[in-house]
């Protein structure tokens, strides 16, 4: 019985939410045309999916994601270590850093319009952008973290060499950090498809944009749900990845 008190819970504290999303836009407190409710979804959702319109955004939107994600990752992961690995490269790049990291993703979307149009190229730079500095410090901050007696011992196996050192005592120890800014990545990527598309990149974003220009809330909120189902989907499989990268650990 324990074990189903969690889940029943959890069930019962979401009924309660639709309930009261219903609820709301039912006895007149918000305008449903502001605020649609949960049983006008399914209909905007058939409908999006019967006119082609969702298969397309859906497609086009993980394009993105995906080029953008990864190539955020592979840079931030590659720059991030070779810093963490030196001092040198860290006390150079401190003063870099720290005026680049607080720009948002969106200052650079003027700039991704001039190098690269409106295109997908455009997008794929702002989401590879939002996860570069989430990835980077994971991986800098892992690397820096990792035991110095681990090194040591390294060293007294004969592990002298930057790569050895790297490929066999560094990358293995700060995998699990570095694993949590990827996990960190995938999320913040999904927050950065939207803003990268609503200036016309094909994707979840403009048709976000064309449906909110009509107040078709509804098929917002459709989109809304479909991103958080997708995301929801890629966290759990790369929590199994992540299990499977460290399964030395169980």
């Amino acid at each position: 019985m324990t074990s189903l008190r969690a889940p029943a819970l959890a069930f019962l504290g979401l009924a309660a939410f639709l309930l009261l999303w219903e609820a709301v836009p039912f006895f007149g407190l918000v305008n449903p045309a502001f605020l649609p409710p949960p049983s006008a979804l399914p209909k905007a959702f058939w409908r999006e999916v019967t006119n082609g319109a969702w298969l397309a955004a859906i497609l086009g939107s993980l394009g993105h994601y995906f080029v953008g994600l990864l190539t955020g990752t592979g840079l931030g992961i590659v720059l991030g270590v070779l810093v963490g690995m030196s001092r040198t490269a860290e006390e150079a790049t401190a003063w870099v850093v720290r005026v680049l990291r607080p720009i948002p993703g969106l200052a650079w979307v003027p700039f991704a319009i001039i190098w690269f149009g409106v295109n997908p190229s455009a997008a794929v730079f702002i989401i590879a952008i939002a996860v570069f500095w989430i990835v980077f410090f994971a991986a800098q901050g892992a690397i820096r973290g990792v035991d110095r007696d681990l090194i040591e011992v390294a060293d007294a196996f004969g592990f002298r060499s930057a790569w050895q050192k790297l490929s066999k005592i560094l990358l293995p120890a700060a995998m699990p950090g570095i694993l949590v800014g990827v996990r960190t990545a995938l999320g913040q990527a999904w927050m950065a498809v939207v803003a990268a598309e609503i200036f016309g990149v094909a994707g979840v974003g403009q048709r976000m944009m064309q449906a909110s220009s009509l107040l078709a809330t509804d098929i917002v909120v459709v989109y809304m749900l479909t991103m958080a189902a997708l995301y929801g989907l890629l966290d759990t499989g790369f929590v199994a990845f992540q299990r499977w990268v460290l399964r030395w650990k169980a």
